[in-house]
């Protein structure tokens, strides 16, 4: 019995204890942890600020129309400009004001100068300032580089058969030539004598600073040339350089001369010429210009005639009234093939047309055939008058000739060129 019950309160005894015990531990491991975190958020003071979830309250937005200007806050840029050199020949022909380039970069600033607002720069002259030197001797060598020109030249040969009673003039070649891109051009010669000239021309190439042709023209000398040369003849014999931009309009970019019996002293022998810078002359006798482009297909048996524009109409008959048409004539030696006329453009004295003509013609005519433009004015419904007309054929010259020989070597192209109109 007292077993029993001595037993029974030592379990409770140890039951009590324990609890006690397990109490006592859960607290200190509380009060452990919580002296932790205390710790670790006087260590990170990131920690301790206050989240912005719990800030919204402190702002105070407050709507305003206003606008908002902006404050400028740009400066003007600082202007250096170069300072004026002396010229003066008392300091550049004096050798103790030689300038090496040491002096030059030790003081740059006397070859600029900053400048604010509207001041002004004066240029005075110091005996003792050699560093202004160089700005005179770099602009001196400006104007002379500037000052030569290059005239283009020609590399030719001649060769004279005198029992033939021919003329050969072989192009090789020519340099210095100056251009747009894209600009093509020729070497023409002409050989004239006892009233007579022959013309021929080389084939049309791309022109560059330098080209070269390689090709040779023959000309038939007239009956009066001896056998044994050309001493004692009059004539002349020239050589021209043309250039053609793409609306195939001619300009000459130098000639040269000289006489028909010199030729036997330059046979056999290859020249190097200057080309002659061409003399602007004005031309009286035209009443003005008509752009034509010309094309042919073989294929088809067809000419292609597109009547472009007109410029520099000059007539006494426009004063009443502008009504402008282009008529065109397509003939076979005398015979007259085919008629076509373009509409008219009123109250225009520079007229567009930009009209294509389609006209069958077999090639075993071209060499025959040539085409006759007219520019008419229609005063009044029934009366038109005349201002200018232009020829185009191989019995033509001038445009006319050069046009229609680029027609037949350039087969399905379309060739344009300016054509001068005559009363």
């Amino acid at each position: 019995m007292f077993i029993s019950v001595a037993a029974v309160l030592g379990a409770t005894l140890g039951t009590v204890s324990g609890a006690l015990t397990l109490c006592g531990l859960s607290l200190l491991c509380r009060n452990c942890k919580k002296g932790k975190l205390e710790r670790g958020d006087c260590a990170d003071p990131e920690k301790g600020k206050t989240s912005i979830l719990h800030t919204l309250t402190q702002f105070s937005v407050q709507k305003s129309t206003e606008p908002i200007q902006p404050q400028t806050l740009l400066k003007f840029p600082k202007i250096y400009n170069p300072k004026p050199s002396v010229t003066s020949p008392e300091i550049i022909n004096y050798s103790e004001h030689a300038v090496t380039t040491d002096k030059a970069m030790d003081k740059p600033e006397y070859c600029n100068e900053e400048m604010e607002g509207d001041g002004e720069v004066f240029s005075v002259s110091r005996q003792d300032s050699a560093d202004e030197t160089p700005c005179a001797v770099e602009q001196s060598s400006a104007m002379t580089s500037s000052s030569s020109v290059l005239h283009p030249k020609l590399h030719f040969s001649l060769r004279l058969h005198s029992q033939n009673r021919e003329l050969h003039i072989t192009i090789i070649e020519a340099e210095h030539i100056t251009v747009e891109a894209g600009c093509e051009g020729y070497v023409s010669g002409c050989v004239s004598a006892s009233e007579e000239q022959k013309h021929s021309q080389t084939a049309v190439r791309k022109l560059s600073a330098r080209v070269q042709w390689s090709e040779s023209l023959v000309f038939a000398l007239p009956s009066g040339c001896s056998t044994e040369g050309t001493e004692g003849m009059e004539g002349e014999v020239s050589l021209t350089l043309h250039s053609c931009d793409r609306f195939s309009q001619n300009s000459t970019l130098g000639t040269v001369r000289f006489k028909l019996a010199d030729v036997g002293m330059m046979s056999d022998a290859d020249c190097w010429v200057d080309l002659q810078p061409p003399k602007q002359l004005e031309v009286t006798s035209s009443a003005g210009e008509l752009l034509l482009s010309l094309s042919y297909l073989p294929a088809a048996n067809r000419l292609g005639v597109v009547v472009m524009k007109a410029r520099g109409l000059q007539s006494d008959k426009l004063k009443e009234n502008i009504d402008l048409s282009v008529k065109l004539t397509l003939k076979h030696q005398s015979t007259k093939l085919k008629k076509k006329q373009t509409r008219r453009v009123k109250h225009k004295i520079n007229p567009v047309w930009n009209e294509m003509m389609m006209l069958e013609l077999p090639r075993e005519l071209l060499t025959k055939s040539s085409l006759d433009l007219e520019v008419l004015n229609q005063a009044s419904p029934n009366t038109l008058h005349p201002l200018g007309r232009c020829l185009l054929g191989l019995h033509a010259s001038g445009t006319g000739l050069q046009h229609w020989q680029q027609m037949l070597d350039n087969p399905r192209k379309q060739i344009a060129m300016w054509h001068p109109l005559y009363t």
